[in-house]
């Protein structure tokens, strides 16, 4: 299998501070790569620079297999790779139609907005990741936090993102609005989308990702896969940086190497 994205040695200073350094990471089609790590450790960053927030300093992009160039979010956006940040980037005062769309709006032959297209077009891209989603022209502000994450997933899944990040998904939702987020990952798995998550929450780390990997000071600790580590082992890379010597390392997925 080649990866749908491979990172290559990322370098990233501000000023005198190395946020990242010599980091490389990969994820496959149809896989969940969890990226842990305190507060500081460059994970943000790093995914910033795949997102094309940040430049980057040295090191190399690959999607698909191809050497790529991400300067700006419209560069990461052309190549597939669409992010769901913790926010969500939602505009409270406008439905959840209008903010599918925002930025990128349908327009007729006439340069007026298509509202017809684009209430049908996102009434089935909702009905895809949540069936029961039909409140879509009520103003975001009031739809619970599961629904919101809907409307931020289907934005990426409209404009055929084929690999997500998503910064803490699951942050300050309850038990029901996790478990649908929980149901919509495994869904965009099963659909081959590749998603790096963010998290700081095991349960999530564990219930969804395939492989983890822990940075620490702007540098990997390792990377494993999830079913082969346990919760003390990861919060030992994340706290002391202490590598698992039990097991390998693992830079490819199970069903690659099997």
């Amino acid at each position: 299998m080649t990866p749908l994205i491979e990172l290559r040695g990322i370098h990233k200073a501000f000023g005198g501070v190395r946020a990242v350094e010599d980091v490389s990471l990969t994820v496959f089609p149809g896989e969940v790569v969890a990226l842990l790590g305190h507060n500081g450790a460059g994970k943000s960053t790093l995914m910033k620079m795949l997102a094309g927030a940040y430049p980057i300093d040295s090191g190399e992009v690959r999607v698909a297999g191809k050497v790529a160039a991400i300067q700006s979010p419209a560069d990461a956006q052309n190549l597939g790779i669409e992010t769901i940040y913790q926010t969500l980037a939602l505009a409270d005062n406008l439905d959840s139609v209008a903010n599918l769309f925002l930025g990128r709006e349908i327009v007729t032959r006439w340069g007026t907005l298509d509202d017809y297209a684009m209430e049908r077009a996102a009434r089935d891209v909702f009905h895809r990741l949540n069936p029961n989603f039909t409140n879509i022209r009520v103003p975001v502000r009031s739809l619970s936090g599961g629904q919101r994450q809907v409307v931020a997933i289907s934005r990426a899944l409209y404009f055929n993102a084929s690999a997500l990040i998503m910064d803490e998904p699951c942050a300050a939702l309850g038990p029901e609005e996790t478990r649908m987020v929980h149901e919509l990952v495994r869904k965009l798995k099963a659909g081959g989308v590749g998603i790096f998550l963010i998290s700081h929450d095991m349960p999530d780390v564990f219930g969804l990702s395939d492989r983890l990997s822990v940075m620490k000071n702007g540098k990997t600790v390792g990377t494993y896969r999830t079913s082969e580590v346990t919760e003390d082992e990861v919060l030992g890379m994340i706290i002391a940086g202490k590598k698992v010597t039990r097991v390998p390392e693992c830079f490819e997925p199970q069903s690659s190497t099997a």
